[in-house]
């Protein structure tokens, strides 16, 4: 196929552009329309004059709305609604074209073949400095979560290479970037020869039992959605992982997410299968009670919801507390988009009362999936934290729910990841290299009729960086980054000339060659001007748990995404601009208080060598 066979109308001059995001534009903008493979713009051809340049696949929704003229069309609207939630309108005087616009854009907005997405043809204009593809590699990243040390984060030593002895393999040196933390610090260790199932083993004083990295999945035959490297106990073979695969749903079997400094351990996993017959998977059962080490219970966290889910048997796993948490009466994750489909509508809405606005804010369920996301992972992070007992979290078939509580509770436990590098780890980690479904998940988002969405359609990401900003708003000192890279990383979860977010599993990527056929986002966000948009001028390094409040009265709507385009936020803009400029202001301050304190020291030493000579004479 190509591109052509698809654009009906290439050019067209005199369309005016309705975009009520652009409050300083005064009326309607016309100009030239183009499209092209992946893009549409209008240009006025004029300095002061609105320029759009819009991804198709940024398109959620086309609507035509035919102008009639004695029962003829002799044009119409065309409103774009898009996935970054704004709404813009084109129209179009002349029938034909008007079909011709509209159909080439519903044609290239629906594109389902990967490979002909913008990131395989974008190529960056800038030299890339770090390949944000292998900054945060599995093994790195898994050796310095058993070490205890920060993962990913700008606050770690730095080294100059890290020596890993991987399966099968002659020992291996991997290249490490300044910043990147030292994974055999404390004493941690790599040793391929002492592990069973032919793992690298990863062993340390400060880890509660050893564990070990398995290329069990290396052809992804024994979990589609996971990656080829993971991280098991040591004593568990590679036999047994495949037993424990068979016996959850997808093949997800339990995988070391977290490790507290205090050696409580997170894991992460689906649910078991319900198959007649099959009550019980002892390799499963092993894999667990390992984890145990030397506590006498451990958790596991349905987030599911109670009866929805298949659980442990309390007769197999009786070491371990069963504990139902669930983020809400949610049947599919199509349900969570249903509900983020009815917050954005309400917001669109400018006309309603306060008492309807109110009633449609509680009515779409959003800020509830908020708050039980933050209760659950609160209960999960206490359990590690304070009883220091491991968990094991799951929910159906461990892509959504399961990902947004093992992730928050990394941010609630760990401050490297409220770094800008942690949460780019942490997000690599826990949803990109764990397999969510991004491209499952936002072919469609809340714009799409919701009779038109399938089923595998979903919300979850946006959900969890609402859960991140709600965080921000009770501890805005302990972020390194601002929401500005929360916005972001929304937006580019569902269009982008990135390919980090491309396809729903590591096995697709690998497939298409994504990590040598297009750039990454993390290259892009961690250069140098870039990285300074994305600061919080208020940071200051929390090395402390923070416990947020999960009462309701403490939840606030992101109105910085939802309202941006419905609300001016030039104000707030301006706002952060001057705290920036009173926080440089008192950086400045405060350099030069030192100078004139050391230059006062100096004045007072050189003084009291005078008087003494003085006094001498």
């Amino acid at each position: 196929m190509e591109f052509a066979d698809l654009i009906k109308t290439p050019k067209l001059d005199g369309v005016l552009l309705h975009d009520p995001s652009n409050v300083g534009a005064l009326g309607a903008t016309v100009g030239t329309l183009c499209i092209t493979g992946h893009h549409l713009l209008l240009s006025a051809r004029q300095e002061t004059s609105q320029e759009l340049w819009l991804l198709h696949k940024n398109i959620d929704s086309v609507e035509k709305k035919p102008s009639l003229s004695q029962n003829i069309v002799v044009g119409g609207l065309i409103t774009l609604k898009c996935k970054d939630l704004r709404i813009i309108s084109l129209e179009i005087k002349c029938g034909k074209e008007f079909f011709n616009v509209a159909a080439s854009l519903e044609a290239l907005s629906a594109i389902q073949n990967t490979e002909l997405l913008y990131p395989f043809f974008y190529r960056p204009m800038y030299s890339i400095l770090e390949d944000g593809y292998t900054m945060f590699r599995p093994e790195l990243e898994f050796a310095k979560l058993i070490s205890g040390v920060g993962m990913g984060g700008a606050s770690s030593p730095n080294v100059a290479n890290i020596t890993i002895c991987m399966p099968s393999t002659s020992t291996s040196t991997l290249a490490v970037g300044s910043g990147l933390p030292h994974p055999l610090q404390n004493g941690f260790a790599i040793d391929a020869l002492a592990g069973g199932g032919g793992g690298a083993v990863l062993q340390g004083p400060q880890a509660a039992c050893e564990w070990r990295i398995t290329n069990v999945n290396r052809d992804f035959s024994v979990c589609a959605t996971y990656g080829a490297t993971l991280i098991v106990p040591k004593a568990i073979t590679d036999e047994q992982i495949v037993l424990s695969a068979a016996f959850r749903d997808g093949g997800r079997f339990p995988v070391l997410s977290y490790k507290h400094e205090n050696g409580a351990t997170l894991m992460r996993s689906s649910q078991p299968l319900s198959i007649q017959g099959i009550k019980r998977c002892r390799a499963d059962e092993a894999i667990l009670n390992l984890v145990l080490g030397r506590s006498r219970k451990g958790f596991i966290v349905d987030t599911w919801g109670k009866g929805k889910s298949n659980t442990e048997t309390d007769l197999h796993y009786s070491q371990w507390k069963k504990v139902n948490r669930s983020i809400g009466n949610v049947s599919s994750p199509a349900s969570i988009l249903d509900s983020f489909a009815r917050l954005i509508e309400a917001c669109n809405d400018l006309g309603c009362s306060t008492d309807k606005w109110l009633s449609r804010l509680e009515g779409s369920g959003w800020l509830s999936l908020v708050l039980n996301s933050l209760n659950a992972s609160c209960v999960v992070a206490q359990c590690l934290d304070q009883e220091g007992s491991p968990v094991l979290v799951h929910g159906a078939k461990g892509l959504d729910s399961t990902l947004i509580v093992t992730s928050l509770v990394q941010i609630i436990l760990n401050p490297d990841c409220r770094t800008v590098r942690g949460l780019q780890a942490l997000i690599e980690r826990e949803w990109i290299q764990a397999g969510h479904p991004f491209a499952s998940r936002h072919r469609y988002s809340c714009y799409t009729p919701n009779q038109t969405r399938n089923k595998g359609s979903g919300a979850t990401f946006v959900l969890f960086l609402d859960c991140i900003y709600q965080l921000y708003t009770q501890f805005p000192c302990s972020f390194e980054f601002s929401t500005h890279l929360l916005i972001l990383l929304f937006e580019h979860s569902h269009f982008s000339q990135y390919g980090t977010f491309l396809c729903d599993s590591e096995r697709e990527r690998n497939e298409l060659n994504v990590h040598t056929r297009t750039t990454s986002l993390w290259s892009y966000l961690n250069r140098p001007d870039v990285l300074q948009t994305l600061l919080n001028p208020l940071y200051e390094p929390n090395a402390s748990v923070i416990w947020p409040s999960v009462a309701p009265i403490s939840l606030e709507l992101w109105s910085d995404l939802y309202l941006r385009w419905v609300i001016d936020q030039r104000s707030c803009a301006t706002v952060m601009t001057q705290i920036q400029e009173l926080v440089t202001r008192e950086k400045e301050l405060r350099t030069q208080v030192l100078k004139l304190r050391k230059q006062a020291l100096e004045l007072s030493q050189e003084a009291s060598t005078l008087m003494n000579k003085a006094d001498d004479a």
